[in-house]
């Protein structure tokens, strides 16, 4: 029943264009289908999870364990504030751990190998992990070091969220097989489009998987009383699947290949943000190219990889994306795949459960921190100009790797907060500019260099005689243990403070 399904209750929590605290899934649902918001379908599953493990394991209660909850490593810190609202409202303990999916891939293949990790890679190696699943695919740079002798891990890139997977994968598919359905003169209705879909994703596992089949039976029920009696098939080949599948998502192409984007219609649904174009190739081209600029030309290339996400389960498309890499890069020492249990399912929750045994002294740790740098808009003074708003600058309020569990005084000039009175703070974050230090103040950025995240709407109680006015205030900022970012406005004259979440919080802290 799709119109009571909620798809991609993840994707839409860091959809910042839509209120996640309210009813709005499924979306474009008929009227009397009752909806959920992103935040309490994602409180209902957790809770689902919660209350599995209580019925497996009733003398070790789940409120009792060290919990970690992943999220993938291009969530913002609003979503990531969402995530942890919706494990809060679901019982979770309140000391969880949030860990990136790609990190929790790495920490996988860490517990796999033991000891012996440290003969794969050495001092100065870079790790691309490439995680392409249902929905989305996120990349993340791990970088090898080396401190007092002993070997270091440090996340020093994150992708952007990238929405596009096996479910365009599968929609693909339905596409080609509905053309063969239309040579045969079966006309297909919405309603047989959903289960269209689903049976070609049956399809893609199967003819994908090592020894699977060449051909496959694609079936959908037909209309009327005699469902079975009136059901239609065609049949697809593993050739065809492969064809549509690498050469679409996966095309050759090179470093200085850019993503696709075409000119929308002036009228658009308010979706999801899925991406134009799904070449995932030239996804991961102008990741690892943004990379470079915001390292100051550091180098673009690899020198392993390390795969993830039900997707690449196939070895088509983990063998289309080392050739791939191995044509950008010719001439350079091979690019190696980490090898590791092929157990894609679940790699990322035992990830997550051998960084809490990490956390425990039992490893080493991958140092993160802040996968973007932060900042908040300062709206600038002068004239007025008719239907122009004021300039906006951006000040860079947590700088990209910023750890967990720290603070930093944000240096600077002294800024205006506006107290007793109705006030819009505004909050942007960026991926791609990795050098800029806490307190660096930007008068103009490209199209893609900041992106906006959610405006906090609040009226912060002021001190007495200073309602409605501006209060001269320095930053400082914290980002939790559990990578929520706040951001203290502090009166240099009296010292009161005010607390702002990046979140899409209704009242300040």
């Amino acid at each position: 029943m799709p119109a009571r399904t909620v798809s991609a209750p993840k994707s839409w929590l860091c959809h910042n264009r839509v209120d996640r605290r309210q009813p709005i899934l499924p979306w474009n649902a008929p009227d009397e289908v009752a909806r959920l918001s992103p935040v309490e379908a994602s409180r209902r599953y957790l809770e689902h999870l919660m209350g599995a493990w209580n019925e497996a394991h009733p003398d070790e209660p789940f409120t009792e364990q060290r919990v970690v909850l992943t999220v993938p490593a291009s969530f913002d810190a609003a979503a990531r504030e969402l995530t942890r609202e919706a494990a809060s409202a679901a019982g979770f303990p309140e000391d969880l751990t949030l860990l990136e999916e790609p990190q929790a891939a790495v920490y996988s293949w860490l517990g796999d190998m033991g000891e012996e990790w440290r003969r794969e890679l050495a001092a100065g190696d870079v790790l691309l992990v490439c995680d392409v699943g249902g929905g989305t695919t996120d990349f993340s740079l791990i970088q090898v070091a080396e401190e007092a002798g002993e070997l270091t891990l440090e996340r020093v890139a994150v992708g952007n969220h990238i929405l596009v997977g096996g479910d365009n994968m599968d929609l693909a598919l339905a596409h080609h097989a509905m053309r063969k359905f239309t040579d045969q003169g079966v006309s297909i209705d919405p309603w047989q489009s959903v289960a269209l879909w689903h049976s070609c994703r049956d399809a893609k596992e199967a003819m994908l998987a090592e020894g699977g089949p060449t051909t496959h039976m694609v079936t959908i029920p037909g209309r009327g009383s005699k469902l079975v009696g009136g059901a239609v098939s065609v049949e697809l080949s593993r050739d065809d699947v492969q064809r549509i599948l690498v050469d679409g998502f996966f095309p050759s192409c090179g470093l200085d290949a850019a993503p696709a984007t075409q000119r929308g219609s002036g009228f658009q649904e308010v979706g999801l943000p899925f991406e134009s174009d799904p070449a995932i190739t030239r996804h991961l081209a102008h990741f690892l190219r943004s990379h470079a600029e915001a390292g100051d030309g550091e180098s673009l290339a690899p020198s392993h990889v390390l795969f993830n996400g039900g997707c690449l389960k196939a070895d088509a498309f983990k063998q289309r994306l080392l050739e791939v890499l191995g044509s950008w890069f010719e001439g350079g020492p091979e690019i190696r795949k980490l090898l590791r249990e092929e157990d894609l399912d679940f790699a990322v929750a035992r990830g997550a459960a051998h960084y809490g045994f990490a956390r425990e002294g039992g490893g080493i740790r991958i140092r993160g921190g802040a996968g973007r740098s932060y900042y908040v808009g300062i709206e600038t003074t002068g004239p007025a100009v008719p239907g122009m708003p004021r300039p906006l600058k951006a000040l860079c309020v947590v700088p990209f790797g910023m750890e967990e569990g720290t603070e930093i005084d944000v240096p600077g000039l002294e800024i205006g907060l506006v107290v007793g009175e109705p006030a819009s703070f505004r909050f942007f974050s960026s991926g791609e500019r990795q050098s800029d230090d806490a307190g660096a103040s930007l008068d103009s950025w490209g199209e893609d260099e900041l992106v906006e995240t959610d405006p906090l709407e609040a009226t912060l109680e002021a001190e007495s005689g200073a309602e409605g006015g501006l209060v001269p205030v320095s930053f400082r900022s914290r980002l939790t243990e559990l990578g929520v970012l706040e951001l203290w406005c502090v009166n240099s004259q009296t010292g009161q403070e005010w607390k702002l979440e990046f979140s899409a919080r209704e009242q300040a802290g």
